[in-house]
């Protein structure tokens, strides 16, 4: 199935990196660092330190500056409003359900994960998410494209809360096939990217 850009005008997807790291800060600080203080470090293998929300943004920090920790930040504006978390599988282990995942790999991992899509409370359901997904898979495409994992649930078979890897419709609206499920309603989903024509190599910007 081709990918579909769903791209709405009404935002603004860039990549996080050092420049926009103020801007991704500023949200999470909005949000009072999330219940957990994690600064979205709980997929990467260092794993978030609970109760220490100032050691997980510094090592957030560390890692975007070495270019170890990838996501699709979403603006309205000068606003951010919510991101998708992307990286390669090493960058990215500690997924849920992880067990299970490895109990019931038939093929070799993806060279792409899709972790955490976060979208800020006033702009849900307002395609925030899907402008997010779409822009991690255009950055993967910038980055040489490749095969992409995402592990999301159906919307309403958990609270919206909760849904940390996003909705399961959001990923099969961009071209996502359901593999295997792996919990009691988290699938996982895969898709190719292509990689982008030359000259398009850092992905999207339309700043």
């Amino acid at each position: 199935m081709p990918h579909a850009s769903l791209s709405d005008s009404r935002y603004d997807v860039r990549a996080l990196d050092e420049s926009t790291w103020p801007h991704f800060a500023a949200l999470v600080e909005r949000c009072d660092a999330f219940p957990s203080g994690c600064w979205c470090m709980g997929f990467h293998p260092e794993g978030l330190v609970k109760g220490d929300r100032e050691l997980n943004r510094e090592r957030k920090y560390q890692r975007v500056c070495a270019g170890t920790a990838h996501a699709a930040l979403v603006f309205e504006g000068a606003d951010c409003v919510g991101w998708c978390q992307f990286g390669p599988a090493a960058e990215l282990p500690r997924i849920k359900s992880r067990a299970e995942y490895e109990r019931t790999a038939i093929a070799q991992p993806s060279q792409w994960r899709i972790a955490c899509c976060f979208v800020v409370r006033g702009h849900r359901r307002q395609g925030v998410a899907t402008s997010a997904l779409a822009g991690a898979l255009a950055l993967i495409a910038g980055l040489g494209g490749g095969t992409v994992e995402g592990y999301p649930e159906p919307a309403g078979a958990v609270p919206a809360g909760f849904l940390f890897n996003g909705a399961l419709s959001t990923y099969e609206a961009l071209g996502f096939t359901r593999d295997r499920m792996i919990g009691k309603h988290r699938w996982v989903v895969t898709t190719v990217v292509p990689p982008a024509a030359p000259g398009r190599r850092q992905g999207p910007s339309r700043r």
